[in-house]
């Protein structure tokens, strides 16, 4: 019997092994010094033979540029909208972000990955299922995109991406949201609008990929993701609050941050993780991805000031979560542009978005009366909007020579670049986006409120959502703030 179960255990642990790659041929000693040569010199190794041969620095830069984008989300946005929110609401956002992580990677295995980047439907609007559930995903790179990357390493580095920009949405919708419906939600969302406009400004052959698509109908710019991440979140932020309408005794009742502590801390958080979002969105550890670190920087550090300086000025006071949104803001707006732009360039960013957002917030919710209910439309709609508009004026040759390329030539952009007119493919571009991302998150919307609802019931939304939907509070009981 014993002999048995062994035979048994054995036979179970060797059909759980992984499947080996098939076998390739292994690169020549040319190849291995041209590539060696391009990466020495911070070449793009695009054109080189050396495909199938992952360098180590790319691979280590871009694994820990994974680490920040998902750090981003868990915990750095799960504290910044959870110290937004009054107290007993505070753990219905960190189970939003894990729910949200769950949902997305699940849906990106089984073939959301292969509709943004893979090519079976040679479509510029949509990829293929030539990578579902991940098939052929390996150590190998997947030359239409990054020659010395292991595909495994892109496919979770764009994954985190999708976590991050699913969970944004809901800071639009805090406290009042039935979780089963967030969940539902994310899942058609994230076909519907998230898979095609991925596609469209980053698949080799996207509608409005201009940085590598020779024949993109809409030659835009998008370095890390102000139309993808941003743009998409908070124009379907914006349709959803809508659709659920204003929190009890909005406008009456006392609604301030429960925590600037939070806040902050998770602040900190987004601003650190977000190298890894902007610079890693080179796919490489060279000068370009150099520029994006500092320009990530100026930008955020230009808004936060601007931000809590337009506060002081207006309510006397410069706040903490002033500070802490006007440094989002700023890391929101030059997403975009941070790969294409100059030091200069970066500082009119970060002036620009510690001003429109600020009154977008402060002036617009109040003109209109919507419910936005942590700013994730004044912030990540308007200012991915700003964002992407503003790049089409600032984008400079000099900081990336990407920008005019044989590829570019063909599209029209690196002439739209010299000649002082890409701001009006980037309009294009963000009408589109804002198009796909309203009439996307309508259609859903009004979907799931004749079905299993929306919005939570007013019992539940006077009790706070940690204990009526997830049986648990943030805080002890003791000395609570009703």
């Amino acid at each position: 019997m014993k002999a048995a179960l062994i035979v048994f255990l054995l036979l179970l642990g060797a059909s759980a092994l992984p499947a080996q790659e098939t076998a390739s041929a292994p690169p020549t000693l040319e190849e291995r010094v041209r590539g060696l040569e391009a990466n020495m010199k911070l070449a793009d190794p695009t054109g080189t033979t050396a495909e199938g041969v992952p360098d180590a620095g790319t691979t280590a830069w871009m694994m820990t540029s994974t680490a920040l984008v998902l750090f981003m989300t868990l915990p750095g946005l799960a504290l910044f909208y959870g110290g937004l929110v009054r107290d007993k609401n505070v753990l219905s956002i960190l189970a939003i972000c894990l729910g949200c992580t769950g949902l997305v990677t699940i849906l990106w295995w089984l073939a959301g990955y292969s509709l943004v980047y893979g090519t079976s439907f040679n479509s510029p609007v949509i990829g293929g299922l030539d990578f579902a559930f991940l098939n052929g995903v390996g150590s190998t790179p997947n030359p239409n995109y990054a020659d010395w990357l292991p595909h495994s390493v892109l496919v979770s580095y764009q994954l985190a991406f999708a976590i991050i920009t699913a969970s944004l949405i809901f800071g639009s919708t805090a406290e009042r949201i039935k979780f089963n419906a967030v969940l539902c939600f994310v899942g058609l969302w994230m076909f519907l609008v998230y898979f095609p406009l991925a596609h469209m400004v980053w698949g080799f052959n996207g509608l409005m990929n201009g940085a590598d698509n020779a024949q993109a109908a809409i030659p835009s710019l998008d370095f890390a993701g102000g139309m993808v991440v941003h743009m998409s979140s908070g124009w379907s932020g914006l349709v959803l609050c809508i659709f659920l309408g204003r929190r009890h005794g909005y406008g009456l009742v006392d609604m301030r941050p429960h925590s600037p502590v939070l806040c902050m801390v998770g602040t900190g958080m987004l601003w650190l993780g977000w190298y890894g979002f902007n610079a890693g969105s080179e796919w490489a550890a060279n000068g370009i991805a150099a520029n994006a670190v500092m320009t990530t920087t100026l930008a955020a550090a230009t808004g936060s000031f601007v931000w809590a300086s337009l506060e002081a000025l207006h309510r006397g006071k410069p706040t903490v979560v002033g500070f802490c949104s006007g440094a989002v803001s700023g890391l929101v707006v030059i997403t975009p542009a941070c790969g294409y732009v100059s030091a200069n360039g970066a500082m009119l960013v970060g002036l620009i978005a510690g001003m429109v957002p600020y009154y977008a917030v402060d002036r617009l919710k109040r003109w209109f009366r919507y419910d936005d209910a942590l700013d994730a439309f004044g912030i990540h709609g308007v200012g991915g909007t700003i964002g992407s508009i503003l790049v089409g004026f600032l984008a400079d040759p000099a900081v990336n020579p990407n920008l005019v390329t044989a590829t570019t030539r063909a599209n029209g952009l690196a002439a739209a670049v010299e000649g002082g007119y890409q701001w009006w493919y980037q309009l294009q571009a963000v009408g589109l986006t804002v198009a796909l991302a309203v009439v996307g998150s309508t259609i859903i919307a009004l979907f799931l409120r004749s079905t299993l609802g929306l919005r939570t019931p007013p019992e539940h939304e006077e009790a706070g959502l940690d204990l009526a939907v997830h049986g648990e509070s943030g805080y002890s009981f003791v000395g609570r703030r009703e």
